[in-house]
């Protein structure tokens, strides 16, 4: 049977659930899975430090590969991460092993029991009572293992973090210099597996867009940080870097306002460059024609049955899942990104990211071991 997809992905990255993908690397990590893709000192190591720099496209490493020398030293290349390619749903897909389509985290903002859930901020539309994180996604982290989780302390009791590192050993930090020093006590402690994440890139990308000075201090920065960690570990540790996702420069014209499909839907929800948007009753196939004559040059377009037909957010998409989906998936070919009329200030983003272009999808995935004696 041909796909209904068929045709319609040229220049897409499609997620390598089944092999070399975010989602497969704690599985290969703790030898459930295939390890042969892992970069080889992660391989060999008595222990692993995995670290996540949110935001940093392997595109990204590549260009500024002077700024991350630390970075570009290291053994490995580049994986893809999930689609969509954002934070919430590749966080989640890290921590459990899991495709979107199965632990149900489908963005950074989806409908949930009929209200827009903002996955990061854990809140509804409207300020609302927001669910359970357990009845939204239950699986636990580290396929059950208490890893320590080497975050930032704000972190620790957020709906978020209760709905993907469900059941790992939290470890806040406040500063960097605190983030170097706890990974190296956990794994004096004897832990042969720590998870650690530092959101500046995203952050910095976010407010000042790729193209100003301070992306590429930010970077410095980042680079810096692998170093102190290399600094630290013992020669037997390995650390391993990967993202949750790349980028998009994002200029002020960049977001595109979509009224006449807005007025055929009851919510928009999704990122900016994966725009999801839930049909009026009635008006599925309306929407999907407008959205694709409007759009369809500039960007994927989609219904819900082809995405999850296709297989882009993984398989076996259960209950209410398939629901928080979108009736019409947009995802960016070009540069640009999708107005929700409800989410007014995420026009200031100047970049953004969700969509299947390469500086989204591939993030790097490196390692070395450490520089410090047994």
């Amino acid at each position: 049977m041909t796909s209904p997809l068929t045709g319609s992905l040229a220049g897409a990255v499609r997620p390598a659930l089944d092999g070399a993908s975010v989602a497969g690397l704690v599985p290969a990590l703790l030898g459930v899975n295939d390890a042969v893709w892992i970069p080889e000192p992660a391989r060999e190591a008595e222990a692993v430090v995995l670290f996540v720099l949110d935001g940093l496209g392997w595109n990204a490493l590549q260009e500024h590969a002077a700024d991350m020398p630390e970075l570009s030293t290291m053994v490995g290349g580049a994986i893809t991460t999930v689609t969509p390619a954002t934070t919430a749903s590749a966080l989640t897909s890290i921590a459990t092993g899991l495709a979107p389509a199965q632990h149900g985290i489908l963005g950074y903002r989806m409908l949930v029991g009929g209200e827009v859930l903002n996955t990061l901020r854990w809140t509804v539309y409207g300020g609302g009572r927001p669910p359970d994180p357990f009845d939204v996604q239950r699986h636990t982290a580290f396929l059950g293992r208490s890893v320590p989780v080497v975050t930032k302390t704000e972190f620790r009791n957020t709906g978020f973090t209760q709905a993907h590192l469900r059941g790992g050993k939290f470890v806040g930090w406040h500063t960097t210099a605190a983030l170097v020093e706890l990974c190296a006590r956990e794994i004096e402690a004897g832990e042969r597996l720590v998870y650690t994440y530092y959101p500046g890139i995203d952050s910095i990308a976010h407010e000042f867009g790729l193209r100003d000075r301070v992306w590429s201090r930010e970077l410095r920065a980042a680079d810096a940080i692998v170093g102190q960690l290399l600094d630290v570990l013992p020669q037997r540790t390995a650390l391993l870097v990967t993202a949750d996702h790349g980028q998009v420069h994002l200029e002020r014209d960049s977001w595109i306002p979509i009224p006449e499909l807005g007025a055929m839907t009851t919510a928009m929800a999704g990122d900016g460059r994966f725009r999801y948007l839930y049909a009026r009753k009635g008006a599925n196939r309306e929407l999907l024609a407008a959205a694709r004559e409007q759009l369809g040059d500039r960007a994927w377009v989609w219904s819900r049955g082809e995405v999850l037909d296709e297989g882009l957010l993984g398989t076996g998409a259960t209950g209410s899942i398939p629901g928080r989906l979108g009736d019409v998936v947009l995802a960016a070919r070009e540069p640009i990104a999708f107005v929700d009329p409800a989410l007014p200030n995420e026009v200031q983003l100047r970049s953004g990211h969700g969509s299947l272009t390469p500086d989204e999808m591939l993030v790097p995935l490196v390692a070395a071991y450490g520089r410090a004696p047994n």
